[in-house]
């Protein structure tokens, strides 16, 4: 296991997990869950078998282009 100070900063991550990502962008879970289900099959979407992740810089992107989400 990792100690917190070998750990990695979300702002330095390729992708983020649901959560990271939610804390990162300032949006709700459930939120995020429902507008990556929406947009499935995106490049900014990484499976990792059952599990979602977000590549980062490329989500960023995205949410500059977006009046609302």
């Amino acid at each position: 296991m990792k100690k917190e100070a070998d750990k990695v900063p979300v702002w330095e991550k390729y992708t983020l997990t649901i959560a990271e990502a939610s804390d990162y962008f300032n949006i709700g879970e459930n939120k995020l869950r429902r507008f990556l289900s929406e947009h499935k099959g995106e490049s900014y979407i990484l499976m990792n078998g059952t599990k979602v992740l977000i590549k980062r810089k490329q989500f960023e992107k995205i949410i500059d282009e977006l009046g609302a989400i």
